[in-house]
């Protein structure tokens, strides 16, 4: 049976836990147990004891904003921040959030992020390491990236899609991310590898890792939807016609 991740938002304008509460309200995986105003309420709120799954949480509030009271919380639940700016992604990723949603969003992105979120409550994995950087190739279907001080290879057959994100891109195996600091169009020149194909202006996917298409995306483990833009669907599909 599909887990049901209870859930919580602290956000200061109301339209926007409006709109939160009628998508969590489409969501059969999610419940909603708490609503709130401000991140002050909120802090209050897990220092009595409360948990919950999920917290959708603004960025910018008055008193104490949402960075902060991660900051403050010494465990706090799975995180997705909202915000209307994208300025804050670098702070977010050191703060190991889950998703990043730049308002205004849709249910679609709600959806993905949902998504990442349930795969990381059912199969708990180390944090993405905050801005490495792909440093060097190595054979076979390697690359090295750059963590901090250390460099990891990564085996690229593992890998399930990478999704740009600002100046950074998301490196998606089944059990970590990693993210990267650097554009989507310069990963894109530098993977070698014939099974990665270009299927989003956001997204790269491994053809290897594809389990379904359906509703104008590709399925991959996890029951994570990559979506497939109209303009690369020819060559797309042309590409699984070859293999």
């Amino acid at each position: 049976m599909p887990s049901i991740l209870t859930c919580a938002i602290i956000d200061d304008e109301e339209i926007n836990r409006l709109t939160l509460e009628h998508y969590i309200s489409l969501t059969s995986s999610l419940k909603l147990v708490e609503s709130m105003d401000d991140a002050l309420q909120g802090l209050n709120y897990f220092r009595a004891g409360n948990r919950v799954d999920v917290l959708f949480l603004d960025v910018q509030m008055p008193q104490l904003n949402g960075l902060d009271l991660l900051r403050i919380l010494p465990d706090p639940p799975i995180v997705i921040l909202t915000t209307a700016h994208e300025d804050f992604a670098v702070d977010a990723f050191d703060l190991r959030v889950t998703d990043y949603l730049v308002k205004p969003f849709d249910y679609a992105r709600f959806s993905r992020a949902v998504q990442r979120a349930l795969l990381q409550h059912e199969t708990p994995a180390p944090a993405a390491a905050p801005a490495p950087t792909i440093a060097a190739a190595a054979p076979d279907n390697d690359l090295f990236v750059k963590v901090n001080s250390k460099m990891v290879r990564i085996n690229f057959d593992d890998v399930l899609y990478i999704e740009a994100l600002s100046d950074y891109v998301v490196i998606v195996t089944e059990k970590q991310k990693y993210i990267v600091y650097t554009t989507m169009k310069s990963l894109d020149a530098r993977l070698r590898f014939d099974h990665f194909v270009r299927v989003h202006r956001s997204y790269i996917i491994n053809l290897k890792r594809i389990e379904a298409i359906e509703d104008g995306a590709a399925v991959v483990p996890g029951g994570q939807h990559v979506p497939i833009g109209k303009s690369y669907q020819e060559a797309f599909f042309g590409k699984l016609n070859r293999i």
